[in-house]
């Protein structure tokens, strides 16, 4: 038995491809119009990839309400559609768009289509009212789509930002031949050791160094987890031929360290940076000359 709505559903669907297809052209002129006043933000996108974007989206939109007779947009009609506002999402979201202005890409085209729909149904009012509440709700799927991949884009975004500061506080130096430096500025976390150890690990095989020095002149206090973390950095170097030096350990770091209980016996420990890089040049029986030439 054929459920009355669905039947309903059809013909509304199909009615409003109908005129999308046969109304293209002025459609996508009222819906630039109402477009371009809605965006927030004009100055990283231009008009002539907005009218782009719209006129790929209009034919997507009237072959999905075609080919799938319903507004049900989880429906493989709806795929080619389905992708090109997750493609529009995506870049906006690269580009800094709020989630509003990704949004009114599809909101936008609420009105053109409604004025379309009154038109065609100016003599039928009941179903008009449930062809104005259907592609109402329509729209209403489609935006909230373009919200929900902008979102996801985002956050991707972010941690690959995060992922990119982590590497960069973390720089990993040659100071001298077959001596490397890590200064470390800032609070160590579980997710910044990793990122700390990887870095060392690598310039280690790339430049066969056999010290490290690890200052930590910058990290602001030591407790349990940060010690635990470095001597699994120092544990991890050891096992790739390279001793660690650790410097920069101040008074009151020296305190908590005792105070913690963490052995760190056998790691050299220095107050400077210079001071460690002198032990460094000793260990690998290099020396520097401070005698000027007259």
């Amino acid at each position: 038995m054929t459920n009355k709505t669905d039947t309903a559903d059809t013909g509304q669907a199909q009615h409003l491809a109908a005129i999308i297809s046969t109304h293209h052209a002025q459609l996508l002129d009222g819906w630039m119009a109402g477009l371009i006043a809605r965006l927030l933000r004009r100055d990283k996108i231009a008009e002539n990839e907005l009218r782009q974007q719209a006129s790929q989206f209009l034919p997507l939109l009237a072959s999905a309400l075609e080919s799938a007779d319903s507004f049900d947009i989880e429906g493989a009609a709806w795929d080619d559609t389905r992708q090109l506002l997750a493609d529009i999402s995506q870049s906006r979201a690269r580009q800094g768009y709020a989630p509003v202005d990704t949004a009114s890409f599809v909101f936008s085209l609420k009105e053109p289509l409604f004025a379309y729909l009154r038109n065609a149904l100016a003599a039928q009012p009941q179903q008009l009212g449930e062809a104005l509440v259907s592609t109402s709700n329509l729209f209403d799927e489609l935006g909230l789509l373009t919200i929900a991949v902008y979102q996801k884009a985002r956050e991707q975004v972010i941690l690959r930002q995060q992922q990119e500061l982590l590497e960069l506080s973390t720089p990993v130096v040659q100071l001298w031949k077959d001596v490397l430096a890590l200064p470390l500025i800032g609070t160590l976390d579980s997710a910044r050791t990793q990122v700390v150890m990887e870095s060392l690990l690598q310039k280690i095989v790339d430049t066969g160094a056999l010290i490290a020095i690890i200052d930590i002149t910058g990290v602001p206090t030591v407790d349990t987890l940060v010690a635990q973390h470095l001597l699994k950095t120092i544990a991890a170097a050891r096992l790739m031929g390279a001793d660690c030096i650790i410097s920069g350990i101040r008074p009151q770091i020296a305190q908590t360290i005792v105070h913690l209980g963490v052995n760190l016996e056998d790691v050299i420990t220095k107050a400077t940076l210079a001071d460690a890089f002198v032990v460094a040049l000793k260990r690998t029986g290099s020396s520097i000359d401070y005698r000027q030439q007259h």
